[in-house]
């Protein structure tokens, strides 16, 4: 028989979410790829939310031990709980029954009690938070402690930050979970048992694949259980349901081009569907009429931004949009040469209104601004009028120009190798095949996000910082010229059309 294997908190959680992955933490935790740099941003932030949280306990005195010192840690712990001198201890380690936990503050409270705080990084309380925090307690109170409230800590998306100092009271909430914990209190003793016995295995228990490979969070396994699926599969329809995906599944399709003619599709899978059966691509006979609605001259645009979980400038929230560069290619009317403009800010010195200036003097006042997906840049405008408002009038006038193409090649373009998606990173290789992403040192919007924050944060020395802002710009300005280059292709394909459409006419 396995020796009893020691959980902690993360694994419980992990266990929750899946049986599989608890065993794979336990027994291969180097079987996923290297945490990549997105990951360790978030795990980063949430130490960076986790210390202002622990300035908002006067007097509260950190255990130094680290997790690979469990034994001295619950025994530091132990010494600073036991000194009525403590107000709060944070990272105190507890264990209890095989299980040890770090918590992240144990507020003193009056008759020997103890408030269990868990801080979280969100911005509200999510439903997996609960077992975070119940375990936690089942492990606090197995130890002797006389828990009075279980709570989670989390960020105001309410606050507004000054410029100056974060104001502790107003950046966090801190929400009494006490009754839910209650109601769940038998499942997690339930659920500790049923890991443990699982645990004793010999091989991971077989768990299909499902909703808990991605949900609450991607498991750093998920590639071990999902084979890379072949071109043309279910699982590329355009918002495919799990009901639609189980039926097909149950009924042994694998392949788009295999599906039924009679099973129920929306008029998008519909077309992805007819595409995959004859292998060509589609435009629709209204291409033509979407794309005349554009106005010259013409500005292609694009923002790059950094959301980081503390707000960094005045006026700003939790997880506001720092816009920190943007790229628009013109052109002045049909078949005219590009014209290449771009800013991006290469200090920590707030970017806002330099960004802003910078763009409105290269957009002038009239002709449309194509962007693609216009939530976004639309979003980061609004935030610039509200922070700005002496910019309002101007801003407002840019919002009305905007011009999305993303729903023009969504409702009358489609290509097998789009694979399901009409982002420009597919849209792009499909219709554009000599221009390509891959291969680039920055190729992702979240990526030159971190980038730029290496970029002006990180210990560089020039020649490193000259090849990281040389990387930014050549990112954001292939995304202004991938939209010229889509739209240059839906033009041609409307033009084909029509001579066709008047042929057989």
């Amino acid at each position: 028989m396995k020796p009893k294997p020691f959980l902690s908190k993360s694994k419980f959680v992990a266990g929750v979410q899946c049986l599989k992955r608890l065993y794979w933490q336990a027994y291969q935790p180097d079987l996923p790829a290297e945490t990549d740099d997105q990951a360790q941003f978030i795990m980063d932030q949430g130490t960076a939310v986790g210390v202002e949280a622990q300035k908002a306990f006067s007097g509260g005195v950190l255990v130094q031990a680290d997790h690979q010192h469990a034994r001295e840690a619950v025994e530091e712990s132990a010494r600073l709980m036991a000194n009525p001198q403590v107000p709060a201890v944070f990272e105190a380690a507890l264990q209890h029954d095989g299980v040890l936990v770090r918590v992240d503050i144990l507020e003193r409270q009056p008759r020997n009690r103890w408030r269990l705080v868990e801080v979280k990084s969100s911005t509200q309380v999510k439903d997996h938070y609960l077992y975070d925090v119940a375990i936690q307690r089942h492990v606090a109170s197995g130890a002797g402690l006389k828990i009075s409230t279980a709570c989670l800590m989390h960020l105001n998306s309410d606050y507004i930050y000054d410029g100056k100092r974060y104001d502790l009271s107003k950046l966090f909430v801190i929400e009494d979970l006490t009754k839910e914990i209650d109601s769940i209190a038998g499942e997690v003793v339930d659920r500790l048992a049923a890991q443990r016995r699982m645990l004793q295995q010999d091989a991971p228990p077989e768990v299909e694949v499902g909703r808990q490979c991605t949900d609450p969070i991607t498991c750093e396994f998920f590639d071990q259980c999902h084979e890379p699926v072949p071109a043309g599969h279910i699982s590329e329809l355009p918002r495919l349901t799990q009901r639609k995906l189980e039926a097909l599944q149950a009924i042994g399709i694998a392949m788009i081009q295999d599906i039924p003619e009679s099973f129920e599709l929306s008029a998008t899978q519909q077309r992805v569907y007819e595409c995959a059966r004859s292998g060509r691509p589609w435009f629709g006979p209204e291409l033509h009429d979407a794309l005349s609605t554009i106005r010259y001259p013409c500005y292609f645009m694009d923002f790059e931004t950094f959301y980081p979980a503390l707000p960094r400038h005045k006026g700003m929230w939790p997880y506001s949009h720092i816009p920190f560069q943007w790229s628009v290619h013109v052109r002045e009317k049909p078949g005219a040469n590009l014209r290449h403009h771009e800013f991006i800010a290469e200090d920590d010195i707030d970017p806002r209104l330099r960004f802003l200036e910078t763009l409105l003097e290269v957009l002038g006042t009239m002709g449309s601004i194509v962007v693609y997906n216009r939530s976004f840049e639309a979003e980061r405008l609004k935030d610039l009028a509200g922070w700005l408002p002496g910019y309002a009038k101007q801003i407002a006038g840019v919002q009305a120009r905007l011009w999305d193409l993303l729903p023009v090649v969504r409702a009358n373009v489609y290509h097998p190798e789009f694979r399901g998606s009409f982002s420009i990173k597919s849209t792009l290789p499909a219709l554009v095949p000599e221009m390509t992403y891959e291969g680039m040192e920055v190729a992702e919007g979240g990526e030159a996000g971190l980038t730029w924050e290496t970029l002006v944060h990180g210990q560089l020395s020039p020649d490193e910082k000259t090849k990281l802002r040389a990387a930014l710009l050549a990112y954001c300005r292939q995304d202004t010229e991938a939209m010229v280059r889509v739209y240059d292709a839906l033009e041609q394909a409307a033009s084909r059309g029509a001579r066709t459409r008047g042929a057989r006419g």
